[in-house]
Protein backbone atom coordinates (compact mmCIF):
# COMPACT_ATOMS: atom_id res chain seq x y z
CA UNK A 1 0.00 0.00 0.00
CA UNK A 2 1.24 3.44 -0.87
CA UNK A 3 1.10 6.20 1.48
CA UNK A 4 -1.09 8.93 1.69
CA UNK A 5 -0.10 12.46 0.76
CA UNK A 6 -0.28 13.87 4.48
CA UNK A 7 2.28 10.37 5.26
CA UNK A 8 4.45 11.51 2.21
CA UNK A 9 5.06 14.77 3.49
CA UNK A 10 6.21 13.39 7.41
CA UNK A 11 8.03 11.05 5.58
CA UNK A 12 9.75 13.52 3.77
CA UNK A 13 10.62 15.35 6.59
CA UNK A 14 11.83 12.83 9.19
CA UNK A 15 13.25 10.59 6.49
CA UNK A 16 11.88 7.25 7.26
CA UNK A 17 8.78 6.00 6.15
CA UNK A 18 6.03 3.29 8.35
CA UNK A 19 6.22 1.07 5.54
CA UNK A 20 8.80 0.75 3.78
CA UNK A 21 10.72 -1.81 3.28
CA UNK A 22 14.00 -2.53 5.23
CA UNK A 23 15.54 -3.61 1.39
CA UNK A 24 15.31 -2.77 -1.73
CA UNK A 25 16.63 -3.69 -5.14
CA UNK A 26 18.34 0.07 -5.88
CA UNK A 27 19.62 2.80 -3.65
CA UNK A 28 19.78 6.46 -5.56
CA UNK A 29 21.72 8.96 -4.05
CA UNK A 30 21.54 12.22 -5.17
CA UNK A 31 17.84 14.11 -5.96
CA UNK A 32 19.12 16.34 -8.69
CA UNK A 33 17.77 15.74 -12.48
CA UNK A 34 19.99 12.31 -12.75
CA UNK A 35 19.34 10.69 -9.51
CA UNK A 36 15.43 11.35 -10.17
CA UNK A 37 15.58 10.39 -13.68
CA UNK A 38 17.32 7.21 -12.71
CA UNK A 39 14.55 5.90 -9.89
CA UNK A 40 12.02 7.59 -12.76
CA UNK A 41 13.27 5.16 -15.12
CA UNK A 42 13.60 2.00 -12.48
CA UNK A 43 10.71 1.77 -10.75
CA UNK A 44 8.81 1.85 -14.40
CA UNK A 45 10.97 -1.18 -15.07
CA UNK A 46 9.71 -3.25 -11.67
CA UNK A 47 12.54 -2.46 -9.72
CA UNK A 48 11.68 -1.46 -6.12
CA UNK A 49 13.89 1.63 -5.94
CA UNK A 50 14.51 4.01 -3.14
CA UNK A 51 15.95 7.65 -3.61
CA UNK A 52 17.31 10.07 -0.62
CA UNK A 53 18.73 13.34 -1.27
CA UNK A 54 20.56 15.19 1.26
CA UNK A 55 18.04 18.51 0.90
CA UNK A 56 15.29 19.42 -1.12
CA UNK A 57 14.56 17.83 -4.81
CA UNK A 58 16.91 20.32 -7.31
CA UNK A 59 18.14 22.02 -4.32
CA UNK A 60 21.57 22.67 -6.17
CA UNK A 61 22.72 22.03 -9.50
CA UNK A 62 19.56 20.95 -10.92
CA UNK A 63 18.01 24.42 -10.02
CA UNK A 64 21.15 26.81 -11.00
CA UNK A 65 20.64 26.00 -14.72
CA UNK A 66 20.51 28.38 -17.82
CA UNK A 67 17.13 26.24 -18.03
CA UNK A 68 17.38 25.18 -21.55
CA UNK A 69 16.98 21.98 -23.49
CA UNK A 70 19.70 22.46 -25.98
CA UNK A 71 22.03 20.53 -28.57
CA UNK A 72 24.95 23.11 -27.99
CA UNK A 73 25.67 24.76 -30.55
CA UNK A 74 29.02 25.67 -29.54
CA UNK A 75 30.08 22.53 -29.23
CA UNK A 76 30.20 21.66 -33.06
CA UNK A 77 34.11 23.89 -32.63
CA UNK A 78 35.38 21.31 -30.60
CA UNK A 79 33.97 18.12 -32.78
CA UNK A 80 31.60 16.70 -30.05
CA UNK A 81 29.47 15.92 -32.80
CA UNK A 82 28.07 12.44 -30.95
CA UNK A 83 27.25 14.96 -28.19
CA UNK A 84 25.62 17.41 -29.65
CA UNK A 85 23.64 14.82 -32.38
CA UNK A 86 22.59 12.79 -28.63
CA UNK A 87 21.29 16.48 -27.25
CA UNK A 88 19.42 17.14 -30.55
CA UNK A 89 17.37 13.93 -30.38
CA UNK A 90 16.14 14.59 -26.97
CA UNK A 91 15.10 17.97 -27.01
CA UNK A 92 11.61 17.29 -29.07
CA UNK A 93 11.21 14.04 -26.53
CA UNK A 94 11.51 16.02 -23.34
CA UNK A 95 9.17 18.36 -25.58
CA UNK A 96 6.52 16.12 -25.72
CA UNK A 97 6.86 14.88 -22.75
CA UNK A 98 6.04 18.03 -20.89
CA UNK A 99 4.30 20.62 -23.20
CA UNK A 100 3.59 22.32 -19.64
CA UNK A 101 7.09 23.24 -18.41
CA UNK A 102 9.18 22.67 -21.74
CA UNK A 103 8.51 24.97 -24.87
CA UNK A 104 10.56 25.59 -28.09
CA UNK A 105 12.13 28.93 -27.95
CA UNK A 106 13.87 30.89 -30.80
CA UNK A 107 17.30 31.96 -30.25
CA UNK A 108 19.10 35.31 -31.95
CA UNK A 109 22.86 35.20 -32.83
CA UNK A 110 23.61 38.35 -34.00
CA UNK A 111 27.13 38.06 -36.20
CA UNK A 112 30.55 39.76 -34.64
CA UNK A 113 32.46 40.09 -37.49
CA UNK A 114 35.51 40.05 -35.38
CA UNK A 115 34.48 36.05 -33.90
CA UNK A 116 33.84 34.41 -37.32
CA UNK A 117 33.11 34.85 -41.17
CA UNK A 118 29.40 34.24 -41.90
CA UNK A 119 29.35 30.91 -44.05
CA UNK A 120 31.19 29.61 -41.21
CA UNK A 121 28.15 30.56 -39.38
CA UNK A 122 25.74 29.35 -41.98
CA UNK A 123 27.27 26.15 -42.09
CA UNK A 124 27.67 25.40 -38.30
CA UNK A 125 23.68 26.55 -38.24
CA UNK A 126 23.18 24.03 -41.39
CA UNK A 127 25.10 20.93 -39.68
CA UNK A 128 22.50 21.89 -35.90
CA UNK A 129 19.64 21.23 -38.24
CA UNK A 130 20.68 18.34 -39.61
CA UNK A 131 22.72 16.34 -37.21
CA UNK A 132 19.20 14.97 -35.91
CA UNK A 133 15.60 14.85 -37.27
CA UNK A 134 13.33 17.66 -36.64
CA UNK A 135 9.59 17.52 -36.47
CA UNK A 136 8.42 19.83 -33.94
CA UNK A 137 11.03 22.61 -34.33
CA UNK A 138 11.89 24.73 -37.48
CA UNK A 139 14.85 25.64 -39.10
CA UNK A 140 17.60 28.21 -38.68
CA UNK A 141 17.17 31.59 -41.24
CA UNK A 142 19.18 34.18 -41.56
CA UNK A 143 17.95 37.62 -39.85
CA UNK A 144 18.27 41.28 -41.02
CA UNK A 145 18.14 43.07 -37.46
CA UNK A 146 17.98 46.29 -39.05
CA UNK A 147 14.01 45.23 -40.15
CA UNK A 148 13.52 42.51 -37.83
CA UNK A 149 11.56 43.51 -34.44
CA UNK A 150 14.80 41.16 -32.71
CA UNK A 151 17.10 43.55 -34.20
CA UNK A 152 15.54 46.59 -31.60
CA UNK A 153 16.96 45.76 -28.56
CA UNK A 154 21.00 45.24 -30.03
CA UNK A 155 23.25 48.28 -30.97
CA UNK A 156 23.02 49.27 -34.09
CA UNK A 157 26.00 47.79 -35.79
CA UNK A 158 24.76 44.29 -35.60
CA UNK A 159 22.92 44.57 -38.81
CA UNK A 160 23.05 40.94 -39.77
CA UNK A 161 22.45 37.60 -37.59
CA UNK A 162 20.63 34.16 -37.74
CA UNK A 163 17.71 32.55 -35.88
CA UNK A 164 17.54 28.94 -34.94
CA UNK A 165 15.64 26.60 -32.48
CA UNK A 166 15.94 25.18 -29.53
CA UNK A 167 13.86 24.70 -25.77
CA UNK A 168 13.46 25.64 -22.45
CA UNK A 169 12.43 24.13 -19.23
CA UNK A 170 11.74 24.86 -15.81
CA UNK A 171 15.14 22.94 -14.58
CA UNK A 172 13.37 22.57 -10.95
CA UNK A 173 9.86 21.32 -11.76
CA UNK A 174 11.35 18.77 -14.02
CA UNK A 175 13.15 16.97 -11.00
CA UNK A 176 9.92 17.41 -9.31
CA UNK A 177 8.04 15.56 -12.40
CA UNK A 178 10.51 13.00 -12.46
CA UNK A 179 10.21 12.89 -8.71
CA UNK A 180 6.64 12.03 -8.79
CA UNK A 181 6.68 9.77 -11.61
CA UNK A 182 9.13 7.59 -10.12
CA UNK A 183 6.72 7.22 -6.90
CA UNK A 184 3.81 7.30 -8.77
CA UNK A 185 5.29 3.73 -10.04
CA UNK A 186 6.37 2.54 -6.72
CA UNK A 187 9.63 3.72 -5.89
CA UNK A 188 10.47 5.58 -2.31
CA UNK A 189 11.56 9.46 -2.58
CA UNK A 190 12.89 10.45 1.06
CA UNK A 191 14.06 14.49 0.77
CA UNK A 192 16.02 15.97 3.37
CA UNK A 193 17.63 12.50 3.99
CA UNK A 194 21.62 11.86 3.87
CA UNK A 195 22.93 8.35 3.03
CA UNK A 196 26.34 8.41 5.82
CA UNK A 197 27.19 5.32 5.01
CA UNK A 198 26.74 2.62 2.58
CA UNK A 199 29.12 -0.96 3.32
CA UNK A 200 29.62 -3.00 0.13
CA UNK A 201 30.08 -6.73 0.74
CA UNK A 202 29.17 -10.03 -1.52
CA UNK A 203 25.50 -9.89 -0.53
CA UNK A 204 24.84 -6.40 -0.94
CA UNK A 205 24.96 -2.83 0.24
CA UNK A 206 24.05 -1.78 3.55
CA UNK A 207 23.26 1.66 3.98
CA UNK A 208 22.34 3.99 6.89
CA UNK A 209 20.54 6.87 6.42
CA UNK A 210 19.40 9.77 8.64
CA UNK A 211 16.86 12.16 8.28
CA UNK A 212 16.62 15.82 9.30
CA UNK A 213 15.67 14.92 12.75
CA UNK A 214 19.18 12.96 13.60
CA UNK A 215 17.25 9.70 13.30
CA UNK A 216 19.19 6.81 11.25
CA UNK A 217 18.17 3.22 10.20
CA UNK A 218 19.31 0.51 7.65
CA UNK A 219 18.43 0.38 4.29
CA UNK A 220 19.69 -3.00 2.05
CA UNK A 221 20.14 -2.27 -1.34
CA UNK A 222 21.56 -4.94 -4.68
CA UNK A 223 23.11 -1.93 -6.39
CA UNK A 224 24.20 1.70 -5.05
CA UNK A 225 23.55 4.28 -7.50
CA UNK A 226 26.15 7.47 -6.86
CA UNK A 227 23.99 10.17 -8.76
CA UNK A 228 25.43 12.59 -6.12
CA UNK A 229 26.40 15.58 -8.56
CA UNK A 230 29.12 17.49 -7.16
CA UNK A 231 29.57 15.19 -4.37
CA UNK A 232 29.73 11.72 -6.42
CA UNK A 233 34.03 12.00 -6.03
CA UNK A 234 33.66 12.68 -2.11
CA UNK A 235 31.25 10.22 -1.77
CA UNK A 236 33.00 7.63 -3.02
CA UNK A 237 35.51 8.62 -0.97
CA UNK A 238 33.80 9.61 2.26
CA UNK A 239 31.00 7.56 2.27
CA UNK A 240 30.80 4.55 0.30
CA UNK A 241 33.29 2.11 1.79
CA UNK A 242 34.55 -1.00 -0.30
CA UNK A 243 34.10 -4.57 1.24
CA UNK A 244 38.20 -5.06 1.48
CA UNK A 245 40.52 -1.93 1.11
CA UNK A 246 40.40 -1.07 -2.26
CA UNK A 247 39.46 2.47 -3.20
CA UNK A 248 36.22 3.29 -5.13
CA UNK A 249 37.32 6.83 -6.67
CA UNK A 250 38.27 6.27 -10.01
CA UNK A 251 38.08 9.70 -11.28
CA UNK A 252 38.87 12.99 -10.18
CA UNK A 253 35.72 15.91 -10.90
CA UNK A 254 36.44 19.30 -12.16
CA UNK A 255 33.99 21.58 -10.05
CA UNK A 256 33.29 24.45 -12.36
CA UNK A 257 31.11 27.57 -10.95
CA UNK A 258 28.62 28.90 -12.93
CA UNK A 259 26.87 31.87 -12.23
CA UNK A 260 23.43 34.19 -13.61
CA UNK A 261 21.93 37.39 -13.37
CA UNK A 262 18.35 38.37 -13.72
CA UNK A 263 17.29 41.77 -14.42
CA UNK A 264 14.32 43.69 -15.67
CA UNK A 265 13.09 43.01 -19.35
CA UNK A 266 15.77 44.19 -21.36
CA UNK A 267 13.59 43.29 -24.75
CA UNK A 268 9.46 42.96 -25.46
CA UNK A 269 9.59 39.72 -28.04
CA UNK A 270 9.35 36.08 -26.90
CA UNK A 271 13.00 35.27 -28.34
CA UNK A 272 16.61 34.73 -26.59
CA UNK A 273 19.87 35.93 -27.72
CA UNK A 274 23.14 33.93 -27.74
CA UNK A 275 26.30 36.25 -27.89
CA UNK A 276 30.05 35.31 -27.48
CA UNK A 277 32.73 37.18 -25.83
CA UNK A 278 35.95 37.63 -27.39
CA UNK A 279 37.74 34.11 -25.37
CA UNK A 280 34.48 32.38 -27.23
CA UNK A 281 32.50 31.96 -24.09
CA UNK A 282 28.61 32.01 -24.92
CA UNK A 283 26.82 34.22 -22.85
CA UNK A 284 22.57 34.08 -23.30
CA UNK A 285 19.93 36.41 -22.47
CA UNK A 286 16.67 34.78 -21.74
CA UNK A 287 12.85 35.72 -21.65
CA UNK A 288 12.12 35.21 -17.99
CA UNK A 289 9.05 35.25 -15.57
CA UNK A 290 7.58 37.80 -18.39
CA UNK A 291 8.97 40.77 -16.42
CA UNK A 292 12.94 39.51 -16.74
CA UNK A 293 15.85 38.90 -18.99
CA UNK A 294 17.74 35.85 -17.42
CA UNK A 295 22.01 35.93 -18.72
CA UNK A 296 24.78 33.82 -17.78
CA UNK A 297 26.45 32.17 -17.81
CA UNK A 298 29.83 32.08 -16.43
CA UNK A 299 32.47 29.44 -15.93
CA UNK A 300 34.70 29.26 -13.20
CA UNK A 301 36.91 26.79 -10.75
CA UNK A 302 35.11 26.20 -7.64
CA UNK A 303 36.66 24.45 -4.78
CA UNK A 304 34.78 25.30 -1.93
CA UNK A 305 31.49 23.35 -0.86
CA UNK A 306 28.71 22.71 -3.44
CA UNK A 307 26.18 23.77 -1.48
CA UNK A 308 26.75 27.08 -1.03
CA UNK A 309 28.11 28.66 -3.78
CA UNK A 310 27.63 32.47 -4.67
CA UNK A 311 27.44 35.14 -7.07
CA UNK A 312 31.04 37.62 -7.29
CA UNK A 313 30.63 40.48 -8.25
CA UNK A 314 33.61 40.38 -11.12
CA UNK A 315 30.97 37.65 -12.35
CA UNK A 316 28.26 40.13 -11.93
CA UNK A 317 30.28 43.02 -13.56
CA UNK A 318 31.36 40.09 -16.55
CA UNK A 319 27.71 39.36 -17.01
CA UNK A 320 26.70 43.46 -17.57
CA UNK A 321 29.72 44.27 -19.56
CA UNK A 322 28.63 41.28 -22.21
CA UNK A 323 25.53 41.84 -22.43
CA UNK A 324 25.84 45.52 -22.78
CA UNK A 325 28.46 44.60 -25.25
CA UNK A 326 25.69 43.84 -27.75
CA UNK A 327 22.93 45.58 -26.14
CA UNK A 328 21.46 49.56 -26.85
CA UNK A 329 20.49 49.19 -23.05
CA UNK A 330 23.76 49.67 -21.06
CA UNK A 331 23.50 46.97 -17.74
CA UNK A 332 25.06 47.96 -14.66
CA UNK A 333 25.44 45.50 -11.54
CA UNK A 334 22.66 47.90 -9.65
CA UNK A 335 19.92 46.92 -12.15
CA UNK A 336 20.57 42.78 -10.89
CA UNK A 337 17.60 42.19 -9.20
CA UNK A 338 18.32 38.17 -8.53
CA UNK A 339 21.35 36.02 -9.59
CA UNK A 340 21.89 32.45 -8.53
CA UNK A 341 24.84 30.40 -9.19
CA UNK A 342 25.47 26.39 -9.60
CA UNK A 343 28.01 23.85 -9.59
CA UNK A 344 28.73 21.67 -12.29
CA UNK A 345 30.51 18.59 -12.37
CA UNK A 346 32.65 17.79 -15.46
CA UNK A 347 34.89 15.33 -16.06
CA UNK A 348 37.48 14.41 -18.75
CA UNK A 349 40.21 16.88 -19.20
CA UNK A 350 41.49 18.10 -16.40
CA UNK A 351 43.66 20.87 -17.48
CA UNK A 352 41.95 22.50 -20.59
CA UNK A 353 39.62 25.71 -20.77
CA UNK A 354 36.85 25.25 -18.70
CA UNK A 355 34.37 26.31 -21.73
CA UNK A 356 36.09 23.18 -24.04
CA UNK A 357 35.36 20.75 -21.31
CA UNK A 358 32.59 18.00 -22.68
CA UNK A 359 29.21 18.50 -21.02
CA UNK A 360 28.95 14.59 -22.19
CA UNK A 361 28.24 11.89 -19.22
CA UNK A 362 29.80 8.81 -18.30
CA UNK A 363 28.37 5.58 -16.52
CA UNK A 364 31.18 3.72 -14.57
CA UNK A 365 29.83 0.71 -13.53
CA UNK A 366 31.58 -1.26 -11.16
CA UNK A 367 30.64 -4.92 -10.19
CA UNK A 368 33.79 -5.74 -7.90
CA UNK A 369 31.23 -6.99 -5.26
CA UNK A 370 27.59 -5.46 -5.16
CA UNK A 371 27.22 -3.30 -8.59
CA UNK A 372 28.10 0.10 -7.70
CA UNK A 373 27.32 2.85 -10.56
CA UNK A 374 28.21 6.32 -10.55
CA UNK A 375 27.27 8.92 -13.13
CA UNK A 376 29.98 12.09 -14.06
CA UNK A 377 29.07 14.87 -15.96
CA UNK A 378 25.99 15.60 -17.62
CA UNK A 379 23.48 18.15 -18.40
CA UNK A 380 19.72 18.04 -18.01
CA UNK A 381 18.57 18.19 -21.73
CA UNK A 382 20.52 14.55 -21.93
CA UNK A 383 18.90 13.39 -18.36
CA UNK A 384 16.10 11.08 -19.87
CA UNK A 385 18.42 8.70 -22.36
CA UNK A 386 21.23 8.94 -19.17
CA UNK A 387 18.80 7.25 -17.08
CA UNK A 388 17.77 4.67 -19.81
CA UNK A 389 21.63 3.93 -19.95
CA UNK A 390 21.73 3.56 -16.72
CA UNK A 391 19.02 1.21 -15.96
CA UNK A 392 19.90 -0.96 -19.27
CA UNK A 393 23.04 -1.40 -16.84
CA UNK A 394 21.53 -2.26 -14.14
CA UNK A 395 19.40 -4.66 -15.53
CA UNK A 396 22.64 -6.38 -17.04
CA UNK A 397 24.92 -6.21 -13.89
CA UNK A 398 21.74 -7.83 -12.26
CA UNK A 399 21.23 -10.16 -15.46
CA UNK A 400 17.87 -9.04 -15.61
CA UNK A 401 17.16 -7.05 -18.54
CA UNK A 402 14.14 -5.60 -19.05
CA UNK A 403 13.00 -3.31 -21.57
CA UNK A 404 13.06 0.93 -21.82
CA UNK A 405 9.97 2.63 -21.52
CA UNK A 406 10.07 6.37 -21.21
CA UNK A 407 11.00 7.42 -24.84
CA UNK A 408 7.40 8.10 -25.37
CA UNK A 409 5.29 8.56 -22.33
CA UNK A 410 4.39 11.85 -20.63
CA UNK A 411 5.80 13.29 -17.13
CA UNK A 412 3.11 14.03 -14.71
CA UNK A 413 0.76 16.63 -16.17
CA UNK A 414 2.10 16.31 -19.22
CA UNK A 415 -0.58 14.06 -20.94
CA UNK A 416 -3.61 16.47 -21.72
CA UNK A 417 -5.34 14.37 -23.90
CA UNK A 418 -8.50 14.58 -21.32
CA UNK A 419 -8.45 18.26 -21.73
CA UNK A 420 -7.53 18.80 -25.39
CA UNK A 421 -8.23 15.63 -27.39
CA UNK A 422 -5.45 14.21 -29.55
CA UNK A 423 -2.09 16.06 -29.83
CA UNK A 424 -1.27 17.82 -32.59
CA UNK A 425 2.40 20.09 -31.23
CA UNK A 426 3.42 20.46 -28.28
CA UNK A 427 3.54 24.40 -28.45
CA UNK A 428 0.03 24.39 -30.28
CA UNK A 429 -1.28 21.63 -27.59
CA UNK A 430 -0.50 24.15 -24.50
CA UNK A 431 -2.63 26.96 -25.77
CA UNK A 432 -5.08 24.56 -25.85
CA UNK A 433 -4.75 23.76 -22.89
CA UNK A 434 -4.79 26.67 -21.14
CA UNK A 435 -7.57 28.25 -22.97
CA UNK A 436 -9.50 24.55 -21.44
CA UNK A 437 -8.68 25.44 -18.44
CA UNK A 438 -9.96 28.99 -18.65
CA UNK A 439 -13.09 27.87 -19.95
CA UNK A 440 -13.84 25.37 -17.16
CA UNK A 441 -12.20 27.71 -13.80
CA UNK A 442 -13.71 30.59 -15.73
CA UNK A 443 -13.35 32.45 -12.21
CA UNK A 444 -10.11 32.41 -12.15
CA UNK A 445 -8.13 35.24 -13.11
CA UNK A 446 -6.71 34.67 -16.53
CA UNK A 447 -3.16 35.50 -15.31
CA UNK A 448 -3.20 32.86 -12.16
CA UNK A 449 -4.85 30.32 -14.48
CA UNK A 450 -2.17 30.54 -17.38
CA UNK A 451 0.38 30.40 -14.90
CA UNK A 452 -1.27 27.19 -12.97
CA UNK A 453 -2.27 25.47 -16.37
CA UNK A 454 2.39 25.93 -17.25
CA UNK A 455 3.42 24.69 -13.61
CA UNK A 456 1.19 21.99 -13.12
CA UNK A 457 -0.12 20.70 -16.55
CA UNK A 458 -2.82 18.35 -16.84
CA UNK A 459 -2.64 17.82 -12.34
CA UNK A 460 -4.16 21.57 -12.03
CA UNK A 461 -7.23 19.80 -10.81
CA UNK A 462 -5.27 18.30 -7.88
CA UNK A 463 -3.83 22.35 -7.22
CA UNK A 464 -7.49 23.46 -7.60
CA UNK A 465 -9.51 20.71 -6.54
CA UNK A 466 -13.32 21.77 -5.97
CA UNK A 467 -12.91 25.18 -5.99
CA UNK A 468 -15.95 27.13 -7.80
CA UNK A 469 -15.05 30.67 -7.19
CA UNK A 470 -11.56 32.44 -5.74
CA UNK A 471 -12.85 32.52 -2.38
CA UNK A 472 -12.42 28.11 -1.86
CA UNK A 473 -8.98 28.32 -2.80
CA UNK A 474 -8.23 29.91 0.72
CA UNK A 475 -5.77 32.73 2.14
CA UNK A 476 -3.98 34.71 -0.52
CA UNK A 477 -0.59 34.42 1.14
CA UNK A 478 0.84 36.64 -1.17
CA UNK A 479 -0.10 38.16 -4.55
CA UNK A 480 -1.43 35.28 -6.86
CA UNK A 481 -0.60 31.98 -4.47
CA UNK A 482 -3.09 30.94 -2.19
CA UNK A 483 -3.41 28.32 0.31
CA UNK A 484 -4.77 25.88 -2.29
CA UNK A 485 -1.35 25.60 -4.15
CA UNK A 486 0.53 25.75 -0.95
CA UNK A 487 -1.63 22.53 0.89
CA UNK A 488 -0.48 21.51 -2.99
CA UNK A 489 2.95 21.70 -2.74
CA UNK A 490 3.38 20.45 0.84
CA UNK A 491 1.25 17.46 0.19
CA UNK A 492 1.92 16.28 -3.19
CA UNK A 493 5.80 17.41 -4.07
CA UNK A 494 7.64 17.34 -1.00
CA UNK A 495 7.85 21.30 -0.48
CA UNK A 496 8.86 21.66 2.72
CA UNK A 497 9.93 25.29 3.51
CA UNK A 498 8.80 29.10 1.84
CA UNK A 499 12.22 28.80 -0.24
CA UNK A 500 11.15 25.15 -2.13
CA UNK A 501 8.04 27.16 -3.06
CA UNK A 502 9.47 30.27 -3.61
CA UNK A 503 12.39 29.76 -6.08
CA UNK A 504 12.07 26.15 -7.16
CA UNK A 505 8.78 24.43 -7.33
CA UNK A 506 7.14 27.79 -8.37
CA UNK A 507 9.62 31.58 -8.98
CA UNK A 508 6.92 33.42 -7.00
CA UNK A 509 10.26 34.71 -5.16
CA UNK A 510 11.09 36.77 -8.16
CA UNK A 511 7.71 38.78 -8.14
CA UNK A 512 7.55 39.63 -4.29
CA UNK A 513 8.74 41.78 -1.87
CA UNK A 514 10.72 40.72 1.40
CA UNK A 515 7.55 41.32 3.57
CA UNK A 516 5.66 39.20 0.94
CA UNK A 517 8.34 36.41 0.79
CA UNK A 518 7.83 36.20 4.62
CA UNK A 519 4.34 35.76 4.62
CA UNK A 520 5.19 33.01 2.81
CA UNK A 521 7.91 31.42 5.44
CA UNK A 522 5.49 32.14 7.93
CA UNK A 523 2.85 30.30 6.73
CA UNK A 524 5.01 27.20 5.53
CA UNK A 525 6.38 27.14 9.20
CA UNK A 526 2.64 27.56 10.83
CA UNK A 527 1.40 25.17 9.00
CA UNK A 528 3.90 22.35 9.43
CA UNK A 529 4.47 23.08 12.92
CA UNK A 530 0.28 22.12 12.89
CA UNK A 531 0.83 19.15 10.98
CA UNK A 532 3.70 17.65 13.61
CA UNK A 533 6.15 17.37 10.51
Amino acid sequence: MKDSSADRSQNAAQGQASDHPQGCDVLVVGGGINGAGIARDLAGRGWRVVLVEQDDLAAHTSSASSKLIHGGLRYLEYYEFLMVRKSLLEREVLLRSAPHIIRPMRFVMPHEPSMRPVWLMRLGLLLYDHLARREVLPGSEAVNLRRSPVGEALQDRYTRGFIYSDGWVDDARLVVLNALDAQDRGAQIHTRTRCVSAQRSAEGWTAILQGADGRQRSLAARVLVNAAGPWAESFLRGVARPDHGETLVTRHQRLVKGSHIVVPRCFEHDHAYVFQDPHKRIIFAIPYEDRFTLIGTTDSEFSGDPASPSVGEDETAYLCEQASHYFKRSLKPADVVWSFSGVRPLFGDTVGALSAITRDYLLESDTGAAPLLSVWGGKITTYRKLAEEAADEIGRVLEDARAAWTENASLPGGDLRAWIGAPQRPDIDIERFIEAVRSRYSWLDPVLARRLARAYGSRIDRVLGDATRCADLGEEVAPGLFEAELRYLRREEWALAAEDVLWRRTKRGLHYSEAERQQVADWMSRTVNQDGL
